[in-house]
């Protein structure tokens, strides 16, 4: 499975701020539910003001249950949920 450019550029930028110092763990609200996010920005400063570029939200609960890894069987599937409800 081929990474898109733009998630390779903002994985770059997310790195670089990590690097540099300028990576920040926000409390924000979900513009949709309103419901409270912790995400992950980079930071920066313009002319006197703080800038962040939000990227991701952290999971709720267990992130193993909210992703299904690539397929290392398959090049374009995933690992299929099990009945238990995580990996198979």
């Amino acid at each position: 499975m081929a990474i898109p450019d733009y998630a390779r550029t903002n994985f770059n930028t997310l790195l670089r701020a990590a690097v540099d110092g300028n990576l920040a763990l926000m409390e924000c609200a979900d513009a949709l539910t309103g419901e409270k996010r912790y995400v992950i920005a980079a930071g920066s400063r313009d002319d006197g003001d703080y800038i962040f570029t939000p990227f991701r939200h952290l999971a709720d609960g267990n992130p193993y249950d909210a992703y299904l890894p690539p397929d290392p069987d398959s090049p374009d599937g995933f690992v299929p949920k099990g009945d238990d409800g995580g990996q198979a």
